[in-house]
């Protein structure tokens, strides 16, 4: 069962989770109120708790949050047993001078015209909470933990998991 915080320590191991992730799947409400998802490049920012992502200003993710703010960001790394879902508030973001700050070259694969395409914006997501699954990745870890649940009928507990209120 995961364990609720607004502790520093468990919101510094959450950034480092992400950190190196490179895509996130983010999940918006489509006007039907179906749930759509889509992968999605992230930039983030440690200090203010907001996450940052490139789109197309005309795009329909852009209509689905302007009429629903909330989204889930989904991040993985199966190769570390690393998962992490985060909520918050969306908006769209044209401030020029923060698409120049977080513009990196690879980024010119969907906006060939540059940072200065005039279709270019930024979704900023608050986060007002997460929740984070932390487990080791050892096969030995696993196969104890397999070997454990066959001999005593209870499911093993190895690795983190916590929610986290920003």
């Amino acid at each position: 069962m995961a364990t609720s915080t607004q502790d520093s320590g468990d919101i510094k191991k959450l950034w480092g989770m992400i950190k190196d992730i490179q895509v996130a799947m983010m999940t918006t409400i489509d006007d039907d109120g179906t749930l759509r998802s889509r992968p999605m490049v992230g930039q983030r920012s440690e200090t203010d708790g907001d996450l940052w992502f490139f789109t197309a200003a005309d795009s329909h993710k852009v209509d689905e949050v302007n009429q629903h703010h909330q989204v889930n960001l989904s991040y993985s790394e199966p190769d570390d047993q690393n998962y992490v879902s985060i909520s918050g508030t969306a908006q769209l973001v044209r401030d020029k001078a923060k698409i120049h700050e977080l513009w990196s070259e690879y980024l010119a694969t969907w906006f060939p015209k540059g940072k200065d395409d005039p279709n270019i914006a930024l979704l900023r997501v608050h986060i007002e909470k997460a929740e984070y699954w932390d487990s080791p990745s050892s096969a030995m870890v696993h196969a104890y933990g397999y070997v454990k649940a066959k001999l005593t009928g209870e499911p093993p507990h190895p690795g983190d998991n916590k929610k986290i209120t920003m």
